[in-house]
């Protein structure tokens, strides 16, 4: 089982422990916390700054395919363009990873060989996460056998709203024990949880169990990640750092289709966690459109004119 950090023993030893120390968190303003990622995404971005922005979100994404109707050829096929997004502009930075479901995470560890372009698989009964404790735990290893480099696990938001916090915890710790040398995210499904304070006690607790990364959503339900269900994580990550010195990350997911809904979410970044989280190893997007629109503002910078979508490949 991963390590419980020593500061937060006593507050992860019971049921009845863990729900002190999250109702004790600090409440939530909800109107000043929209007002605040509202402004921030409003910050102008110089052309110089833009074109860093573009390449940076480029490197953030899990390219994603989490369809019933995957088939290999169409991994392979998002692999490829995961390692080379323009094939005409070899300048073009790779993709952070690949997210599949574990049936596809070898065919993706297949493509992806040497590539540097990790293998992401979603796992523990994704997206509803309903199934018992062995079943998620199996999901996990045969995905980490498959080749999958990192693993996104979604909470039992049932027992979470239930105020079942030790049963939430104690799973999470069970699925990083199987993980070995695969990295965490931990997703929350943020547009389930009903309230911003559910919000920040799920990043509580979602890092005091050992998750690498804390994702807001599957994408698979109506509200996905907006700027203020991030920005109350990534003040989560960097409060809970400034008390550890355990860094994790945020990775939003779902609904990130334009560059300008990617450069807003950076400053979010910049300004909230600071530039130490501007790296694909502290930040992602999960998205499966985004990246084609990120290429093509990136044609129009170095070349004056849109191509338009014909330019880019259809995911």
């Amino acid at each position: 089982m991963p390590t419980t950090l020593p500061a937060f023993a006593d507050a992860t030893a019971s049921d009845s422990a863990l729900r002190r120390f999250l109702h004790g968190l600090p409440g939530v303003d909800p109107v000043g916390l929209e007002a605040r990622a509202a402004a921030l995404g409003t910050r102008s971005i110089k052309t110089t700054a833009k074109a860093y922005a573009i390449d940076l979100a480029i490197s953030m994404i899990d390219l994603t395919t989490l369809e019933g109707a995957d088939t290999p050829g169409k991994v392979r096929a998002l692999a490829a363009k995961a390692v080379n997004p323009d094939p005409t502009d070899r300048t073009t930075p790779r993709t952070a990873a690949v997210c599949v479901y574990p049936d596809m995470a070898a065919t993706a560890a297949a493509a992806l060989a040497g590539s540097g372009v990790k293998v992401a698989s979603v796992a523990t009964a994704f997206p509803a996460g309903r199934a018992a404790l062995d079943v998620k735990l199996a999901d996990v290893r045969d995905a980490v056998a498959a080749g999958a480099d990192e693993i996104d696990m979604v909470i039992d938001r049932g027992a979470f709203l239930a105020g079942r916090y030790l049963k939430v915890y104690e799973e999470i710790r069970a699925v990083k024990a199987e993980c070995g040398s695969a990295r965490l995210k931990v997703i929350f499904e943020t547009g389930e949880l009903s309230t911003y304070d559910n919000i920040r006690r799920a990043s509580w607790l979602g890092m005091l169990a050992g998750a690498d990364f804390i994702k807001t959503s599957t994408g698979k339900v109506a509200t996905n990640a907006t700027p203020a269900n991030t920005l109350l994580m990534l003040e989560a990550v960097r409060d809970f750092r400034a008390q550890t010195g355990v860094q994790i990350g945020v990775k939003p997911a779902g609904g990130i289709r334009t560059s300008k809904d990617a450069i807003k979410f950076l400053v979010l970044v910049n300004e909230t966690a600071g530039e130490d989280w501007l790296d694909n190893h502290w930040f992602r997007f999960g998205a499966s459109s985004l990246l084609n629109d990120l290429l093509m503002q990136r044609q129009k910078l170095s070349t004056g004119r849109y191509s338009g979508p014909d330019y880019v490949t259809v995911d």
